[in-house]
């Protein structure tokens, strides 16, 4: 057994969470890109109808611009705790050049 490789005995373990894997890397993926998107659609959504409100009462103008900019902050944060669990996730995740083994000895090879 060469230095760095993995034991054929934590092969066969390893290999089985080879699922668990992909669906860790699709989810984060994916995870990510739903947040980014739900939250621009949401702050879209926010402005327009702060836009609206102070068009209908421009006196309210200055309360509704704090109560936008504190809920933009709050989808702001959403999406960045999203990101910071995609780099949580796929920190978890082995090296490629591991998974790359795994199958290599899993298959036979």
């Amino acid at each position: 057994m060469k230095a760095g490789s993995i034991p054929a005995t934590i092969v066969k373990e390893r290999s089985s969470n080879m699922p668990y894997l992909v669906a860790l890397v699709i989810a984060s993926g994916f995870g990510i890109a739903l947040a980014a998107v739900a939250g621009a659609l949401s702050q879209a959504r926010a402005v327009s109808s702060a836009m609206e409100g102070m068009a209908r009462q421009p006196e309210a103008g200055s309360r509704i611009m704090t109560s936008l900019i504190i809920g933009l902050a709050f989808i702001e944060s959403l999406v960045i705790y999203t990101l910071l669990l995609a780099f949580i996730v796929s920190a978890k995740l082995p090296d490629t050049a591991k998974v790359l083994e795994i199958l290599r000895l899993g298959a036979g090879g």
